[in-house]
């Protein structure tokens, strides 16, 4: 892979604990840098201070950024820095995290600054779920709905099992249970080998 751009990744975990999901984001990072000598970032929303977007228009008006100077602020600087991310929720109620949709609903703020900076950035999915059918398609849907939204590239694994993306059932488990689910984990791996190779091919043609 050596004639191939390095690819800058940023893995973004939003759980607010520390369990599948976590384990889930840091593996996609791991292989990716293990197979493709990725350069990689990572943000987990547990533990961080993360306000909810009011929509003030405070960055629309200002085009400075956020009013609410907290965690997410270090995240901007991630998100613009990064060539692709994976995104990785956890299943509330069949569909995304409340840390999950605040972390793309904060994103109005970079985007009303420069309403093209994450074009063309290439943007996958994970999701893990305590029941095999919980909710995970949903949530990973919401997530590319995020990206096409934000002019970015959605991607997945393909047909035969990663349609959407990394899907894993965790059994209630834990990182303990998604490392037992030898599917799951091959969905990821297919997932992150398409977002590496289109990251590839997409800066290849920014570098021409």
């Amino acid at each position: 892979m050596s004639d191939e751009p390095t690819i800058r990744l940023l893995g973004i975990s939003g759980s607010p604990r520390k369990k599948s999901t976590d384990y889930v984001v840091r593996k996609a990072l791991e292989y990716a840098q293990e197979k493709f000598g990725a350069e990689v970032e990572y943000f987990s929303a547990s533990g961080k201070k993360m306000n909810f977007c009011i929509h003030c228009d405070y960055c629309v008006r200002n085009k400075q950024g956020c009013i609410h100077k907290d965690d997410l602020v270090d995240l901007y600087e991630k998100m613009i820095w990064a060539d692709a991310w994976i995104i990785g929720t956890p299943v509330y109620q069949g569909t995304l995290s409340a840390q999950t949709k605040t972390i793309m609903d904060r994103c109005r703020a970079i985007v009303a600054r420069d309403p093209k900076v994450f074009l063309n950035k290439v943007g996958a999915a994970t999701a893990s779920g305590g029941d095999r059918v919980g909710g995970q398609e949903p949530a990973m849907q919401t997530i590319h709905n995020f990206y096409i939204i934000s002019e970015m590239i959605p991607v997945a694994g393909g047909s035969f099992g990663s349609n959407l993306g990394g899907t894993f059932w965790s059994h209630d488990k834990g990182a303990e249970g998604v490392a037992e689910d030898s599917e799951g984990l091959r969905s990821l791996r297919r997932t992150m080998k398409k977002v590496i190779s289109t990251a590839q091919m997409i800066k290849k043609v920014q570098e021409e």
